[in-house]
Parts: C-alpha cells; structure tokens; sequence
C-alpha cells in the first residue's frame, strides 16, 4: 500500500503543508500517525481530492456490428443456420449478441451479430459456410 507524507501530499494537492496537516488533524483527511508524523494512505488522497485511484490503462477495445443478409433461403435453411451458429457459441464465453431476423414472404434472413471482432469474425465464417452447403 503506496502512502505520502504530509509534505508529499501537500505538493500532490497543490497546498501548504500547515493546511494538509489541519486537513488531518480535523479528520478531514484519513492519515495514520507514524511516530511524530502521519502517513496518508494513496487511496484516501484520491478519495479526498475526488480522483480516480489509478485508474488501469486504458485497453483498446474494438466491437463489430454485422448485418448479413441471405436472400432466397427457406424456413429449413434458417432453421439450420441458426441452430448451427447458436450451438457453435453454446457452453463458453463469447460476449457476442447474435440474432435472427426471418421474413418468411421475402425468403430472406438478416443475421444480426454484435461483438468482439475476432468472436464476430468466426460467427461470420460459419454463416458463409453454412450458406455456401
């Protein structure tokens, strides 16, 4: 657990030090008394300044969202598809979101999916491949 010094927390607030040390005294400011000196822990700094406690780096994350359309196809077909497309997400985590949208007057299927690229990626592989049969 990082902790600062009254002098350290002071300069990492932009204060005097006369003024964080009140700020402890009063109790306004958690701190822990260390011999003749107090200790402020990281997180009671950041709660007291309302900042984030280091917040983790920020991770790029892409998502897709995917509309395919397959004209031409019959009630069995889209049955096919997407029992075949659902049991290939079944049983592991995946965070994909995936949908099927049959107009039986049109013969045709939108298949919605919305996710992580590479998860999006292997839904749309089975798709072309069942499709493709």
């Amino acid at each position: 657990m990082e902790q600062y010094t009254v002098d350290q927390a002071a300069s990492l607030l932009g204060l005097h030090v006369k003024t964080v040390r009140n700020y402890v005294r009063d109790g306004r400011l958690a701190a822990v008394r260390v011999g003749k000196q107090y200790r402020i822990a990281k997180e009671d700094l950041a709660a007291f300044a309302g900042l984030p406690i280091d917040a983790p780096a920020a991770r790029r994350h892409a998502e897709v969202s995917s509309i395919v359309q397959i004209d031409g196809i019959t009630r069995g077909e889209m049955d096919r598809v997407s029992t075949m497309v659902m049991a290939s997400l079944a049983g592991r985590p995946h965070g994909l979101r995936v949908e099927f949208v049959y107009d039986e007057q049109r013969a045709h299927l939108k298949v919605i999916v919305l996710g992580g690229l590479e998860e999006s990626a292997q839904v749309l592989r089975i798709v072309d491949a069942l499709v493709r049969d």
